[in-house]
């Protein structure tokens, strides 16, 4: 087999329970370059958290953030690609989360130093609280969203537990139909889930499509590993996609291998079979 380019996501994947990177990862992560492997994060972080793992490997060129929706340089934070959030229905967006709570705006704007716009905080979910408090200056709280947060959107999201979030989603998919893709994810790092909503165009395996066709790289040369449900369709897709232990069933479903959870070395011994597979 053929591998030209590895894609690696991050929380649940690469780093472990505790969110950590351990030595034996940024060994192993080594090793592929070594081999002159192109290696890519897809992560549903976006670029603020992930870049200091990022860094942490030695990775340079370009990243996939937020579930897809955009594509960074990494030593210059421009944006490469992006899937933003459709003007035409941000208002109906909002209208549609502000009936569970505060919106949480991501906005593409990190070298504004902001990178989220919610509004006050008095109705918002616990977990989602939580989150805020940690997120500093990174998130700005304003009276409405509606009126500051339109330009270079990423996505609207919300925090809170899964029933509520699960009678969103089903709502949701009722008014906007694939208008809007909406996303459901575990919060590893928080209590409770999140729900997301973004463009149809935005998806880990859309944006490394794109990038792999922009540097040759046909998608059978290209391997990955994941553990969500953001991961599932790029596992599919690729040439050696790899679910780890603690993945969920339909990602487990749709890799070629699993290996072990993130809890038991499983990002080496995916990346040990990724070097195997050359």
């Amino acid at each position: 087999m053929t591998i030209r380019l590895v894609a690696l996501d991050l929380d649940g994947t690469l780093l472990d329970p505790y969110g950590k990177l351990t030595r034996s990862v940024r060994d192993a992560v080594d090793r592929l370059f070594r081999r002159e492997l192109r290696v890519v994060l897809c992560t549903g972080r976006r670029f603020r958290t992930a870049l200091p793992h990022a860094q942490a490997l030695g990775l340079s060129g370009a990243i996939v953030v937020n579930n897809g929706a955009l594509v960074k340089d990494l030593a210059t934070s421009e944006t490469l690609q992006h899937a933003y959030l459709p003007d035409s229905e941000f208002d109906q967006v909002i209208a549609h989360v502000r009936s569970h709570g505060p919106p949480l705006v991501y906005v593409d704007t990190y070298r504004d130093g902001v990178d989220i716009f919610t509004e006050h905080r008095d109705r918002a979910h616990p977990f989602q609280r939580e989150y805020l408090d940690d997120q500093g200056a990174a998130a700005t709280i304003v009276d409405d969203v509606a009126r500051v947060g339109r330009d270079r959107v990423i996505m609207v999201s919300a925090m809170a537990d899964e029933p509520s979030l699960e009678e969103l989603r089903r709502s949701a998919h009722a008014r906007f139909g694939a208008r809007i893709q909406t996303h459901s994810l575990i919060n590893k790092n928080y209590r409770g889930q999140i729900l997301e909503f973004l463009s149809p165009a935005a998806g880990k395996w859309q944006a490394l499509e794109r990038l792999a066709a922009s540097w040759g790289v046909e998608f059978d040369e290209i391997a990955a590993v994941g553990d969500d449900t953001n991961d599932a369709e790029l596992l599919r897709r690729v040439g050696l996609g790899i679910a780890m232990g603690n993945a969920l069933p339909e990602v487990r479903a749709a890799a070629r291998a699993v290996v072990r959870g993130n809890a038991e070395g499983g990002a080496v011994e995916a990346i040990e079979h990724i070097l195997t597979a050359l």
